[in-house]
């Protein structure tokens, strides 16, 4: 089979955002994934992927490391050591795929697809264009399919393009803590890598206690740095399992749930791959039709109307973060219980007007 390498160099919900793309080239080659290092964690979960790469690519990440001749160098030798026969760069409508095609042709590579809005000389073979021959307006997802079919991989018709995870294990992490009796349960993930998307804390702590008080057991998750914060959100009211799992471990245990409460965060997509439905705390600094959970019912919270629309801000440019601290804890708590089992119809997306998107 074809040897085929699938760039995506930021974070882990990009990378679980190219699974069905990534399914797609599968089909028809041996896949290696060429990832930043937040972003490969991930894509050693999805269904497809052979072998995993990592690259800190320096005009992608926002704390970016120097370039260097010797990074650069090692990059290309790597590379070149595995004789790819063609490479497709997977990249959001704001990325250029020329810096890292640009090192592809370094290392041999005779094929690379990728979509740019600048001309690519020699650097792609196949270049979609944004906004003429590829509609920005897609998922996420399925802009990666589209670079993928146009790069010669089209997806299989009977592939419902969802996300999906290799395997899930099981939330055995839920058993750490004495008097845990199993499900049901509502997973709150309060944080998010930056701020402009993050729900204040205590409305987080305010919904815990909404959905104690209503009889769920809830979950609050977070990674190794958000300890403190995820303690803060818990309380005495929710099992804390702040900074006790890995991307793996955090799959099973939203595999498990009923609902998810989180930010536009990797922790959104993720329950997306496990079939989790999602209460999305999304603010709009980046748009929803290209980021919001994908496949699985969800209901969008949020005024994404609001000033900092689509500027891509990481620190909210508003005074006091309209967007998303407008929206109260019991409208959280509202939302799970539409979402959910307890709802007559659980699997329904909820429509734009009570506050989502539909299918």
């Amino acid at each position: 089979m074809r040897r085929v390498l699938v760039v995506r160099l930021d974070g882990a919900g990009d990378v679980l955002l190219a699974g069905p793309a990534v399914r797609a080239i599968a089909r028809d080659a041996q896949v290696t994934m060429l990832c930043g290092p937040a972003g490969a964690p991930a894509a050693r979960l999805l269904p497809g992927v052979g072998d995993v790469l990592e690259f800190a690519a320096p005009w992608v990440l926002a704390d970016p490391p120097p370039v260097t001749t010797a990074g650069t160098a090692a990059l290309i030798g790597a590379l070149a050591a595995r004789r790819f026969d063609a490479a497709v760069v997977l990249t959001s409508f704001h990325q250029s795929p020329l810096p890292i095609a640009l090192v592809l042709r370094l290392a041999g590579v005779p094929f690379v697809g990728g979509a740019s809005v600048d001309h690519a000389g020699a650097l792609l073979d196949v270049r979609l264009r944004p906004g003429e021959d590829l509609d920005e307006d897609l998922p996420e997802s399925e802009r990666a399919l589209a670079i993928a079919a146009a790069s010669g991989f089209p997806a299989d018709p009977a592939d419902d393009g969802r996300l999906a995870l290799r395997t899930t294990s099981p939330p055995a992490v839920l058993r750490l803590a004495a008097g845990w009796t199993g499900p049901p349960y509502v997973v709150v993930h309060p944080g998010a890598a930056v701020g402009a998307r993050r729900w204040p804390a205590g409305h987080h702590a305010e919904a815990v206690r909404l959905l104690a008080a209503a009889g769920w057991r809830v979950v609050v998750t977070g990674g190794p740095g958000e300890c403190d914060l995820t303690a803060q959100v818990a309380g005495d009211d929710a099992l804390d399992l702040g900074g006790r799992t890995d991307l793996a471990g955090l799959a099973g245990v939203l595999a498990g749930a009923e609902a998810l409460v989180v930010g536009n965060t990797g922790a959104a997509h993720l329950a997306a791959a496990v079939g989790t439905p999602v209460v999305s705390l999304f603010a709009p600094v980046v748009p929803a039709v290209r980021w919001r959970p994908h496949g699985v019912p969800h209901v969008l919270l949020g005024d994404q109307r609001a000033a900092c629309r689509d500027s891509r801000a990481r620190d909210c440019p508003v005074a006091g973060h309209p967007c998303l601290a407008g929206v109260t804890p019991a409208e959280v708590a509202a939302a799970v219980e539409r979402l959910t089992t307890r709802n007559p119809d659980p699997h329904r997306f909820v429509p734009a007007d009570e506050g989502g998107i539909p299918a």
